[in-house]
Order: C-alpha cells, then structure tokens, then sequence
C-alpha cells in the first residue's frame, strides 16, 4: 500500500523487463543499483515499475551526453545513493513516528499523511538542490583554474562519546546525536563555513577564512565548559592548505593534518597547525602557543600550536 503509493505505480515489472524494456545492457543496470545502494531483487521478482525503465532511460542519456563517464560513474551514483538513503530513513521514520502519535491504523495514517507531505518535501528538496546547486558553482567558477583551492579545515570530536553512549537508550543517544548536529551545523554556517560530513562522534568542515573557522571552533569548544548547556565536550584541530574537492568531499594533507591534529587537542580546546597559526599570528582576538613537536598517524615531529582566545 504504501510501496504503490510512494512510488505512484504498483510494481509489474521484473529486473530483466526494466533493462529491456530501457534498452540497457543488464550488466550495466545491476552495476547502477548496486551504486545506489538498492535491495537485489531475484531475477524473477516483480519489484519494479515503469518508473524505474524511465530513470534507466535518463541514466543511459546522461552517460551519453559525458556527464557520467566511465570514471565518474561508480562515485557520482554512490554519493546519489548514500545522500538520498540516509534522508529517505530520517523522513520515513519522522513520518511514522507522527503516524503513530495520531492512534489510529498506523499504515492509513502514514499514508494519508505522506499524500499530504511528500508534495512539499519533494519541491523543497528541488529548491534546496538548487540554492546548493549555485553555492558549488560559484565556488567551482572561483577556483576553475586550479587544481587544488587553500581552506581551513576543521575537526570536531566529542570527547568521551563512546562512555556517554553507553548510559543512554536508543532514542536518547539519537537526539543527543542530533541536538550536537544541529548546533555544530548552525555555529559553522553562522560564521561562513560549509559542513561536510558528520562522524558520529564529530564532524568535520570547512571555510574559506581561517579566522571564521578558527572563531567557530573556540565557540563550539567553549559550549562544553557551560553546565546548563547539553552541548558535550569537545576538542578541535584545524589546518590550513591547498585541499582537492571532489563531489562534496575534501581531500589531501591538509585533511589529514587536521584530523591528526584533533587527536593532540584537550577537551575544550583547539588545536591549529604552522599555516593556520601563520595567518592568525596577527589577528585580534587569538593568542597562538607552540606546543612541542609530536609525532602522530603519519606525520613525524609534526609542530602544532594551542589556539585561544584573547579574553581567555
């Protein structure tokens, strides 16, 4: 019931009839479903709709046009996967869950209030596709002729995750999670910068301005030290460098550095590497302190520097 109406079409079709019907190899249609992350279905499992021979179709045009070459095909289709499969599970279980708030048949109700939400969901999903849509391309257009673009990196890591994890239930670890999510994500778009991905325990971002980036990280720190505040504790690394961005990822040293650098950090505390504490080194409101070079995961005698502010 609910399969046919989220999909707009009873399944009729098996795996074999979709790439036939589409006219792509089947080799080719196994590898695509398998990059979104889609169930495998047997060979003669009627699972699928014409829908799905019409999203074959647009695939097939778009490997045509070059968009989807050989090379970029595993990863684009990956990272369509991995995006729309952790927002599809948040949506069905926020769904459910009012479904179920409502006391009456769950799955009538989960229905009628999909045919009334998902329409919204589905423009705003477009419009906020495209508003990002324009971010990247400005970004791209800024750095077209270069291989490789200066950020300053950012890690943020919850300190003694695994311990608090422990003591809370299901539900009250996820909303411990999201809570933290959601204010790291407005502390970082707050002053400028981008969120790449989450980890679980932390997160990890990005900014053009490394003092945005270092403001943000000695805010996000400090919440920790506040008792009425359910903000964990934290600690930071941050570096500063060329960094190769790839379908939304970050990549290269400058990654790596702060990542390791993250590792050498105090709860509440920041730690920043040479570039970072060379471009701060004059900005008011730091105070930059050596720390004693240390070896770490790859890098030998690395120098890193404590980052504070000046009011501390």
């Amino acid at each position: 019931m609910v399969e046919a109406f989220v999909l707009g079409q009873t399944p009729t079709l098996t795996r074999t009839e979709v790439a036939a019907a589409a006219g792509v190899p089947m080799e080719v249609t196994e590898d695509l479903w398998h990059h979104l992350g889609f169930p495998h279905a047997g060979e003669d499992e009627i699972a699928f709709t014409e829908s799905d021979v019409e999203a074959l179709r647009m695939t097939q045009e778009l490997i045509r046009l070059g968009v989807l070459s050989e090379d970029r095909q595993a990863a684009l289709v990956r990272t369509w996967g991995r995006s729309y499969a952790r927002l599809a599970e948040w949506q069905t279980s926020l769904l459910a869950e009012v479904a179920r708030e409502r006391g009456g048949d769950e799955v009538e109700d989960l229905v009628a209030l999909s045919a009334q939400v998902l329409p919204i969901v589905e423009s705003l999903q477009d419009y906020v596709w495209r508003r990002h849509l324009v971010s990247a391309a400005r970004r791209m257009l800024t750095v077209a002729d270069a291989s490789a673009v200066p950020l300053a990196v950012g890690f943020l890591d919850i300190v003694g995750y695994t311990a608090r994890s422990k003591r809370l239930t299901d539900k009250e670890l996820v909303d411990w999670v999201e809570a933290f999510e959601d204010t790291c994500s407005d502390v970082v778009v707050e002053h400028g910068g981008r969120v790449i991905k989450y980890l679980g325990d932390g997160v990890f971002f990005t900014f053009e301005d490394v003092s945005a980036a270092a403001r943000t990280a000695l805010e996000l720190a400090s919440l920790g030290d506040d008792r009425d505040s359910p903000f964990p504790h934290v600690r930071a690394g941050i570096s500063y460098g060329d960094v190769v961005l790839r379908l939304g990822d970050v990549f290269g040293p400058t990654v790596n550095i702060a990542a390791r650098l993250t590792t050498l950090a105090r709860p509440s505390s920041v730690v920043i590497d040479e570039n970072a504490a060379a471009a701060l080194e004059d900005v008011d409101g730091f105070r930059v302190e050596k720390m004693r070079r240390t070896s770490v995961k790859g890098y030998s005698r690395l120098q890193a520097f404590r980052l504070r502010s000046r009011s501390d």
